[in-house]
């Protein structure tokens, strides 16, 4: 079975694929599954220099594994989690990491256990000394049948079980440091319509393969930055100029995963597909 590995950065703003013209590429990365296909840009936006891949792969191709992995108080880069995972077709940066600890800032579900946890809280400084915003960061799951979400979500250290709603919600702010679970279903909840009885915004959401990263940039069809309450990016701003030179994982489209990466340097990434086994 060939590897699709969601590996460990964050995701980049959407540029409209309709106003540049892609060009197949397959040819310079075979050998690759049916399912699989590669595609490259290098037409210029706003008069500047752009070049940029997208990968689209068949979520329904059940001899595609799409999981994700990461490494113990240590960085690896993606040439050395494709010798870690034996060789996979593409490896794909996700999450956030802290430079200090190594450690995962956002969840990661590897066959549907949760192996690293959101950073939920973020300490005030300044004027908001002794205060704490807690925020729900988004992320993207594939269920064992293979369907996709994007969704923001809550993760506890007293459960194995992410929660995730698929509506976005500002950051809480008060002077407790640590949300707990029975707060945030409590706090979140909503009365649909007339029928007088709060139902929670969070459900547990059972995916096989999850990472985070955000913020979501488009949901149902439409453009949808949701920075200001994820906080991703240091408060508020819109994103919508914002370059950021990582990748975007884009809608699903028609049951495929699209992966999208503005070229920074090399595309080392993507490069490695030459080295895919057969």
């Amino acid at each position: 079975m060939k590897k699709i590995i969601l590996a460990i950065c964050f995701f980049i703003p959407v540029f409209s694929f309709g106003q540049l013209k892609w060009i197949n590429v397959d040819s310079l990365y075979q050998p690759l599954p049916k399912s699989v296909h590669v595609f490259y840009t290098n037409e210029s936006i706003d008069t500047s220099a752009f070049k940029a891949f997208y990968v689209i792969a068949d979520l329904n191709d059940r001899k595609l594994n799409f999981t994700a992995d990461t490494s113990y108080k240590r960085r690896l880069t993606p040439a050395q989690f494709y010798q870690k995972d034996d060789q996979p077709i593409v490896i794909v940066n996700c999450t956030f990491f802290s430079f200090e600890t190594n450690q995962n800032l956002d969840l990661v579900v590897r066959n549907k256990k949760l192996i690293a946890y959101n950073r939920q809280t973020i300490i005030g400084k300044g004027k908001d000394t002794l205060t704490y915003r807690h925020v729900f960061p988004s992320a993207i799951g594939i269920s064992k049948n293979r369907n996709a979400d994007v969704a923001w979500t809550f993760t506890d250290s007293s459960t194995r079980d992410v929660y995730a709603s698929e509506q976005v919600f500002a950051p809480q702010k008060d002077s407790i440091k640590n949300e707990s679970l029975e707060r945030v279903l409590y706090s979140t909840s909503i009365v649909p319509g007339h029928s007088g009885g709060a139902q929670p915004s969070f459900q547990k959401w059972k995916m096989k393969t999850a990472v985070g990263g955000g913020p979501v940039l488009v949901q149902n069809g439409e453009i949808k930055i949701t920075n200001n309450e994820e906080l991703k990016f240091g408060g508020k701003q819109s994103m919508i100029n914002t370059r950021v030179q990582q990748w975007v994982i884009p809608p699903i489209i028609n049951s495929s995963f699209l992966l999208f990466r503005e070229e920074v340097k090399a595309p080392a990434e993507l490069r490695l597909l030459k080295k895919q086994k057969s």
